[in-house]
Parts: C-alpha cells; structure tokens; sequence
C-alpha cells in the first residue's frame, strides 16, 4: 500500500503493465503454440492483435485505477463495482470493434475476453476501495494524533498555570517583607528581578523545553529573591560544567522543587538552607537539600512535584526520581 500512498503516474503505469502481463498470462503461454499454426500475414497480424491487446488492457488499467483513486469516492464495494463495469462495458465495445475491424482472427478470444474484463473491473475495484479505506483510516489516525496533542497541550498548560500564581503570591509576600524594612534600594532591586523572573516565566508558554544554560540563568535570577526574602538564609550552590549546558530539559523544571524547600522546611537562623545543583554520573540534574521540618505540616495540595513529573513524561517520557534520605531530599531531573 505504499507504494499508492504517495503515487505518481509511473507508480501507477508500473502497476498496470504488470496487471495487463498477469491478465493475459494464458495467453502469454498459447502465444508459441498459436504462432506455429500460423504463417505469413496471419502470424504477423496474430503478433500485432497480441501486442494491441496488452496495450489496450495495460492502458484501461491504468485509467481505472487513476479513476478509482481520484474521481470515486465511496465505501461502498458494490457502488465503486458499478462503476467499473459500466467503464468496462463500454470499453469492451469499443475494443470488439476495433478487433473485428482490423483483426480479423480476435473472434476466436471472445469468451476469454469476457472474463479478462471481469478480471480488470474486479482488481480495479478492489485496489480503488482497499485505497479508499486506507485514506479513511490514515485521516482517522492523524485526527486521533492531532486531538491527543492538542490533549497534551491543554494538560501542559494547565500544569504551568499553576505554578504562576503560586510563585507570584511568595514573590509578592518577599516585596511586603521588604517594604516593612523601609529598605528602598533593595525593595527595587528585588522588584526588577521579579521583572526578569516573571519575563521567563510568561515566555515559558512558548517553550517545551529548554536548555540546562537557560533554567539555571534562571535560578541565578530568582535566587536573589529567594535570599533577600530569607535574609541570606537561604543560598544556593550551583556546580555544573559549561560542557554540559546544552542539554535540555523541560522548561520551569527547577523552580518547583525550590517552592518544596521553602513549603516544607524551616529556614531561619537556625535552620540555613542550603539547596545544592549538580550533575550526577547518570547525566541527572540533581536538586538537593538539607531536612529541616516545620513543626507544623503546610497546608498544601501536593501537585508541585507531581505536575513536575507529568511534564516529564508528556515532553521527554521520562520521570523524574525523589530520595527522602533522614536529613538530605534529592530530587533527579533527566536531561536529553
């Protein structure tokens, strides 16, 4: 069926002279035996009727299935079988006329003829409909693809408007700690990079993934944040080789396990946090740190993480892999 899938005329011709040579393939075989009773004019006019009738059929052939693959359109077998007898009729009159004409011995292939044209008429139709329910399914399955990632985009989304509000609300809480401190010059600081944050964030709609170089620009930007908000008691350690920047990742990836840190640990003098970013053995991007549990469990719903883990699977079908050790939390982030 490929080879029809995308056809051209020479795809098409092809088919109808091997069509034509296996049609009159009985004929093929009496042709020596026929051409030794024969002498003279008769032997060259039996060779001309031979060659004329593989012409003719190869060419009703080739007409027919064109005309099955473009002009009939329908699913049903009898409807299309209609049509190609009537074609094929008509056909079989205009060829008895020119063999009775020219050909004088082609009357001793009547009953042959008959059933050489049934033999095109059914093979035309089987090919035209096999075709026709092909398209029909092939236009099913990319409906279903175009519908399952039209599917995907809308979970996609519905997972990154999620993190938006949520970043936005600790963001503007850190702009209200600022302005009780009276501090000016670092309320204005902190305000323009929230800018940039918020600039990669809005741009992240566009993207599916991006490259490790441009998530950890990222966190460059809002871990200024992060430490004005906790008064320095929260850095960050990033050590990943420049070799490795170009690998790719879904975009977002790190920010919502940095929102876990902050959720569920306290950070205070006490308590410094410190979130480490490397990359292991295994090419993971790993995002750690130390345990220091609230005394009270936060009120959260617990989709941080897990929407994490389905934009993994929807863009790179790969999941991410947690670690609870007793005092150290590991999150694995596959890269490609």
């Amino acid at each position: 069926m490929n080879i029809l899938n995308k056809y051209t005329n020479f795809n098409l011709l092809l088919i109808s002279l091997i069509s034509a040579a296996f049609i009159i393939y009985t004929n093929i075989t009496w042709l020596p035996w026929e051409l030794s009773y024969l002498q003279g004019s008769e032997r060259t006019n039996h060779l001309i009727f031979f060659v004329f009738r593989y012409i003719f059929f190869s060419t009703l052939i080739f007409l027919l299935i064109k005309t099955n693959l473009q002009k009939f359109i329908t699913h049903l077998f009898a409807r299309r079988f209609l049509y190609n007898v009537l074609i094929c009729i008509a056909t079989f009159g205009i060829f008895t006329g020119i063999a009775l004409l020219f050909f004088h011995n082609a009357s001793h292939f009547g009953s042959i003829l008959l059933f050489q044209f049934f033999i095109i008429c059914f093979l035309c139709t089987f090919i035209g409909h096999i075709y026709h329910l092909y398209t029909v399914q092939s236009k099913k399955e990319q409906e279903i693809e175009h519908l399952k990632m039209e599917n995907l985009q809308s979970r996609y989304d519905a997972m990154m408007n999620q993190i938006n509000p949520h970043f936005l609300f600790n963001s503007l809480t850190g702009i209200t700690a600022l302005i009780k401190k009276k501090n000016d010059d670092n309320t204005l600081a902190y305000v323009n990079k929230m800018s940039d944050v918020f600039r990669y964030i809005l741009q992240s709609d566009k993207k599916g993934l991006v490259t490790l170089e441009e998530e950890l620009d990222f966190v460059n930007a809002f871990s200024y944040m992060m430490e004005v908000r906790f008064a320095n008691k929260l850095e960050f350690n990033v050590d990943v080789d420049n070799e490795m920047m170009s690998h790719k990742l879904p975009v977002l990836s790190i920010l919502p396990i940095v929102e876990n840190v902050v959720v569920h640990n306290r950070i205070d003098g006490e308590h410094k946090m410190t979130v480490s970013i490397w990359l292991n053995k295994q090419n993971e991007l790993v995002i750690s740190n130390p345990i220091y549990p609230k005394r009270t469990p936060p009120d959260t719903n617990g989709t941080g993480l897990k929407n994490l883990n389905n934009r993994f699977l929807l863009l790179i079908s790969k999941q991410i892999k947690i670690e609870h050790k007793e005092d150290i939390y590991n999150v694995y982030l596959p890269l490609i």
